[in-house]
């Protein structure tokens, strides 16, 4: 198994993603169900590779 992700698979633009998450919090009216917390979550880790941001920063 490559160390590598497969980069075949296309990603939708960090602009697309956010305004998915903007799309989830307004339905759902601030306050998240656990269906919703793990597609946010979800959309969060999709962001973060969308945006180039999947690494923390050095303390």
């Amino acid at each position: 198994m490559s160390p590598y992700p497969n980069t075949s698979v296309s990603v939708r633009p960090a602009s697309e993603i956010n305004e998915a998450i903007r799309d989830l919090w307004q339905r759902s009216g601030g306050m998240l169900s656990p269906e919703d917390e793990r597609e946010y979550q979800s959309l969060l880790v999709e962001w973060a590779a969308a945006a180039g941001t999947s690494r923390r920063p050095a303390a």
